[in-house]
């Protein structure tokens, strides 16, 4: 296969943790036959420094050409001034509308020699493998909203506004993606005080009765943020609007024990989809070379499974990852308290992952995933 992949390393650690992934694309080209064609370009902090944009017009345009697009991260104390005209944030939220990318999915599925780094108890995380699919493109981030003064007093609102259509396809994609796994879907809503989550229920209710072969249960969400942590294993698909998808999937990061673990991808009707770790720029460790790749190089795996099509060496990609972590490497994020044990650099566990990758044996991971 020939496909052009676009890199938008972005602030902070974006840039170490996408050269990395980057470098294990590489290996499995090599070692599957592909051919992967690797663009860069700026986005967020580091394009609004350069171009005086968060996303330059040349950058969009290699974007809508290619096949998938890796993201690291965007942001930081240079570019935080929530009054600024021109924030990092509007290049990412640009970015997805202009793709048309309006699913995020955020697959939780904790690694059992990393119990200990969740604040968890290890038999809470027994048998966790769950997948988030938020909203992307409406909901409070693209509602109508309003800061002024009124008489004299500063006001503000933003507007939790959904169509038909938003949901029914969100709720929809989550069904078919819950065939392929356990067959139950949980709604989650706010329905027994937003006139917006009635009717993500109804028409949630209304694609259930069209899957019959997948079970639909709904919770509101302030009761759902307590059962993600309380039991965990009773979630198989999640779907929810964009604000609550926001904020429940970074919780449930910590089954994981660490957002440097977590990969996602933002998905539309057609292949190309725009994938990150779940994990922000981290300024406050960025050049020090300590930042997790894993869910950058997890993100990558997803783009090959979802944009290319390449189950086999999105697999071959989650195997050197396991074996990897299995094997104790560790980066400064997940290694045990007071451990005395080596802790690997981002280039250390990225080099340790491509030799774990290098070792998988293409016929057999093929076999499996055919």
């Amino acid at each position: 296969m020939n496909a052009t992949i676009v890199l938008l390393p972005g602030d902070g650690i974006g840039p170490e943790v996408v050269r990395e992934a980057r470098s294990v694309l590489e290996v499995v080209a090599r070692r599957f036959g592909h051919r992967f064609t690797f663009t860069e370009h700026l986005i967020g902090g580091a394009s609004i420094d350069a171009h005086g944009t968060a996303l330059a017009d040349d950058a969009l345009a290699a974007c809508r050409a290619s096949d998938a697009v890796l993201l690291g991260a965007v942001g930081g104390p240079a570019w935080s001034d929530p009054n600024a005209k021109v924030r990092p944030e509007q290049g990412l939220l640009g970015l997805r509308k202009a793709l048309g990318l309006w699913a995020n999915l955020r697959p939780v599925r904790p690694i059992p020699e990393l119990a200990d780094c969740s604040p968890l108890r290890p038999e809470r995380l027994a048998g966790v493998d769950l997948l988030v699919v938020r909203e992307l493109t409406g909901g409070l981030y693209f509602g109508p909203r309003v800061s002024d003064v009124v008489d004299g007093r500063r006001r503000a609102f933003d507007t939790l506004e959904y169509t038909e259509h938003e949901i029914a396809r969100v709720v929809t994609l989550a069904f078919e993606l819950a065939r392929e796994r356990q067959g139950r879907v949980t709604s989650i809503d706010k329905a027994n005080v937003l006139e917006s989550s009635r009717l993500w229920r109804q028409i949630a209710i209304e694609v259930g009765q069209r899957h019959p072969d997948v079970a639909l249960d709904h919770q509101l969400v302030d009761s759902a943020a307590m059962r993600l942590i309380t039991a965990p294993a009773s979630f198989d698909v999640i779907v929810t609007e964009n604000m609550f998808g926001d904020i429940l999937t970074d919780e449930a990061a910590i089954l994981a024990g660490s957002l440097g673990l977590c990969p996602s991808a933002s998905l539309g009707h057609g292949p190309r989809g725009l994938y990150e770790p779940i994990h922000g720029s981290a300024p406050d460790i960025a050049g020090k070379g300590i930042a997790n790749p894993i869910g950058t190089i997890l993100s990558a795996a997803m783009l090959l499974r979802h944009s290319l099509r390449l189950e086999a060496e999105a697999r071959a990609i989650e195997y050197a990852v396991a074996a990897t972590i299995a094997s104790g490497a560790r980066t400064a994020d997940i290694a045990a308290p007071g451990s005395k044990d080596a802790v690997a650099s981002t280039a250390e566990m990225g080099a340790r992952i491509r030799d774990y990758l290098g070792k998988v044996e293409v016929e057999a991971v093929e076999e499996e995933s055919a």
